[in-house]
C-alpha cells in the first residue's frame, strides 16, 4: 500500500489512526510529506472555497487544544493566499494576524498533527460565502468612520477603569452613538438600492458559550441585528446592515471583557460547583439586562425619529430574509438554567455598570 493510500484510507476512517500513524513514521519522509501536504492543500481549498475564513479555520481548530494543528491552519491559509493575484485585503488582514509557532515540532508531532488535522478538516461542512475567498472577485473594502473610532474609543475607557461608574458612563455614551450611527446610515441609505443586509462570523469562545451567545444575541437585537448561534462550530452569524453589524461587534467584545472583570471580583472564593453555577448565572443574567438597557437607549435615540420607523420595519424585513435563506431551518435555543442567585443577582449588578459606550 503506497504512503498516499495509507493517509486516504486513515482519513477515510477505513485504517486505524494509530496503525496509520505508525506506518507513515517509517516510511520515506519525501513520499509521507507529499501526501501529507496534498491532501492538507485539497482539504483547505474545499474550505476557503467553502466560505471558511482563516481566522474562523484557525479558531475552530485551535478549540481542539493543539497549537500544531493551528500552526497548520495558519501556513495553509498563508500558501493557499499566495497562489492568487487578486485576494480581499479582510482575507489577508486575517492570515497576518494567525499566531504562529516560536519554534518548530519534532516531526513525529508533524506527522501525528497533520494526518490528526486532515481528519478534522473532512468533517468541517461548507458555510455561506462572506467575503469573496482568494481567486475570486475582492469585494470593494469600505472605510472605516470616525464614529467608529470614536466607538472603540469609549469602550476602550470604559475597559481600562476600575471605577464601574465611569465604565457605565462610557459604554451608555458608546451605545447611544452606535445607535445615532445606525439612524443616520438608515436615512442616507433608504433609497439606495445598493445598501443590502450582510452577515458576519463571530466566534463565540469557551467556557460558557451558549450564555455567552445570549450576550452577543441581546446587542444584535438592541441594535436592528438578528443572530443564529452554530455550538458545533463555535460562532454565531449576526446578521445585519454593516452600519449595525460593525456595531455590534465592537460592543459585544467589550461588554464581554467588562463582563470577565467583574464576574471574577465578584465569584463565590470556594467550590467548584458553586462557582461554575454563579458564572453560568451571571451571564444570563448580565445578557439579560445588557439587552434592556441598550433598548432603552436606543428607543431614546429613536424618539426623535418617527418617521423613520417604516424605513426600519422594511430593514428588519430585509435583514429577517437574508438569514431564512442562509438558514432555511433553525431552532430556538433552550434557554440556561438559572442555578445560582448569587450569581444572578451579581450578574443583573454588573450589567447595571456596564459601559455601553
Amino acid at each position: 500500500m503506497s504512503v498516499q493510500e495509507i493517509v486516504r484510507d486513515v482519513a477515510g476512517g477505513a485504517i486505524g489512526y494509530e496503525a496509520g500513524l505508525d506506518a507513515l513514521t517509517v516510511a520515506p519522509a519525501a513520499e509521507v510529506d507529499a501526501a501529507l501536504g496534498g491532501s492538507l492543500r485539497d482539504a483547505f481549498e474545499r474550505l476557503f472555497k467553502g466560505g471558511w475564513q482563516p481566522a474562523e479555520l484557525h479558531r475552530v481548530i485551535a478549540r481542539l487544544g493543539d497549537p500544531v494543528k493551528a500552526a497548520l491552519v495558519a501556513d495553509g491559509a498563508t500558501a493557499y493566499g499566495k497562489r492568487f493575484a487578486d485576494v480581499d485585503s479582510r482575507w489577508q488582514e486575517q492570515v497576518a494576524r494567525l499566531p504562529r509557532l516560536s519554534r518548530r515540532p519534532d516531526r513525529i508531532s508533524v506527522i501525528d498533527s497533520s494526518l490528526g488535522l486532515l481528519i478534522e478538516l473532512r468533517r468541517l461542512p461548507v458555510i455561506e460565502v462572506l467575503i469573496p475567498p482568494p481567486g475570486t472577485a475582492a469585494a470593494t473594502d469600505k472605510t472605516d468612520n470616525k464614529v467608529l473610532e470614536r466607538v472603540r474609543a469609549l469602550l476602550a475607557k470604559a475597559e481600562s477603569t476600575d471605577f464601574p461608574a465611569e465604565a457605565e458612563a462610557y459604554s451608555a455614551k458608546a451605545q447611544e452613538l452606535i445607535a445615532r450611527h445606525s439612524i443616520e446610515e438608515a436615512l442616507t441609505s433608504a433609497d439606495r438600492a445598493d445598501v443590502v443586509p450582510f452577515a458576519r462570523r463571530i466566534g463565540v469562545d469557551h467556557p460558557y458559550e451558549s450564555e455567552k451567545a445570549s450576550l452577543l444575541d441581546a446587542v444584535a437585537r438592541a441594535n436592528h441585528c438578528h443572530t443564529v448561534w452554530s455550538p458545533e462550530l463555535g460562532f454565531s452569524t449576526v446578521f445585519g446592515f454593516d452600519a449595525d453589524i460593525d456595531g455590534v461587534e465592537l460592543l459585544y467584545t467589550s461588554l464581554l471583557v467588562q463582563a470577565n472583570r467583574a464576574m471574577s471580583r465578584d465569584e463565590p472564593a470556594k467550590g467548584k460547583a458553586r462557582i461554575k453555577a454563579f458564572r453560568r448565572s451571571f451571564l444570563v443574567a448580565y445578557a439579560i439586562r445588557i439587552g434592556e438597557r441598550l433598548v432603552q437607549v436606543t428607543r431614546q435615540e429613536l424618539a426623535s425619529h418617527s418617521d423613520l420607523l417604516p424605513v426600519l420595519r422594511n430593514r428588519d424585513i430585509q435583514v429577517r430574509e437574508a438569514m431564512q435563506k442562509a438558514f432555511p431551518r433553525t431552532v430556538r435555543a433552550r434557554g440556561s438554567r438559572i442555578d445560582s442567585l448569587e450569581g444572578w443577582e451579581s450578574g443583573r449588578a454588573a450589567a447595571d455598570e456596564a459601559e455601553l459606550g
